[in-house]
């Protein structure tokens, strides 16, 4: 099967980034307390990025290839 397009790989991404960093929006910033909000969105994205790279968006994109492969 052929990659899937530049849009479906971008909402695939937003698919990802979006719940991840509204996770770490409730859970990561309010930890780190008064600390300066450019040392929260390092902290965040030292988070999110990684997880996003290796994790979710792999899983979600081989769910995608299931989903629509031809048969």
């Amino acid at each position: 099967m052929n990659s899937p397009s530049i849009h479906v790989r971008a909402f695939i991404t937003w698919l990802a980034i979006f719940p991840l960093v509204s996770l770490g929006f409730v859970t990561i910033v309010p930890a780190m307390g008064n600390s300066h909000p450019l040392l929260k969105v390092f902290v965040l994205t030292l988070v999110v990025v990684p997880l996003a790279v290796y994790v979710v968006v792999p899983n979600l994109m081989k769910a995608y290839q299931r989903l629509f492969a031809k048969k």
